[in-house]
């Protein structure tokens, strides 16, 4: 069977596994933030103009835009970190390990798996997912897997999940502590956290997570923590359209 994303109709679940649900997706939310091209032009001009008004930054619409293409094409990169935001982010527990790799500019809070019982939430590649990697390290790719890969893979990936939750459940209605039993649970199961950045630290992150034309530098990401960072890059290119031009203009290498 292939796997189907949880809320399609062809996911409904029998009575026997009624509790444990699949996805294909992660989600994104921009839950607050204090972001826009402004703050950069604010932080920037304090060096040679001292303070100045919001209406003053924003009176020479091409003269901002110019400089801030010019912090970019230079690499002038503090100005970019007066801003914040501060994502709401669903996707499975291997995600984060890879997120976690980026430390400066970025502060987390996860679920935690001491103090709740986890939900029975796992990762099953879509459709879509390219299994195959050919090539040596440092020169692969991924390609398409035939349908009866999908297959295997759907079958197998579920049955293990049950088996693992089974095995939790078992363990916590026993009066196991719960940060005991978490440890046979997968790195597939679903989690859910706080991530907070400013442009600079996630331009940094889209650098390396995230596949683009426009690119100088080649990039690598695994594809679930690329569809994690193609969501934040849509919110952020909302907030500061012009740092987010000139980013892309200036080929997608932090400043």
């Amino acid at each position: 069977m292939s796997p189907t994303p949880a809320d399609s109709p062809e996911s409904a679940e029998s009575a026997e596994d009624a509790a444990v649900r699949f996805r294909s997706d992660v989600t994104v939310e921009l839950v607050k933030h204090s972001a826009a091209d402004s703050d950069v032009l604010w932080a920037a001009r304090v060096s040679t103009a001292g303070e100045q008004s919001l209406e003053e930054l924003q009176k020479d619409p091409e003269r901002s835009k110019g400089l801030i293409n010019f912090l970019m094409r230079d690499r002038h990169g503090s100005p970019f970190e007066h801003n914040s935001m501060t994502f709401f982010i669903s996707a499975p527990i291997f995600v984060f390990r890879e997120f976690m790799r980026h430390r400066v500019g970025w502060s987390y809070n996860e679920e935690s798996g001491r103090y709740r019982q986890l939900e029975p939430v796992f990762y099953v590649p879509g459709e879509s997912r390219k299994l195959v990697q050919q090539g040596r390290p440092g020169k692969y790719e991924f390609v398409e897997g035939t349908r009866a890969q999908h297959e295997l893979t759907g079958r197998v990936m579920q049955d293990s999940y049950r088996q693992a939750y089974d095995a939790y459940q078992e363990m916590l209605a026993a009066g196991v502590a719960r940060e005991v039993a978490r440890a046979v649970l997968p790195v597939g199961l679903y989690s859910s956290m706080y991530a907070t950045c400013n442009a600079r630290s996630l331009m940094h992150f889209l650098g390396l997570r995230t596949q683009h034309e426009q690119a100088k530098v080649p990039s690598f990401p695994q594809r679930e923590i690329e569809m994690v960072g193609e969501q934040m890059e849509a919110h952020w290119a909302n907030l500061m359209p012009l740092t987010y031009g000139a980013f892309n203009a200036n080929g997608r290498i932090a400043p």
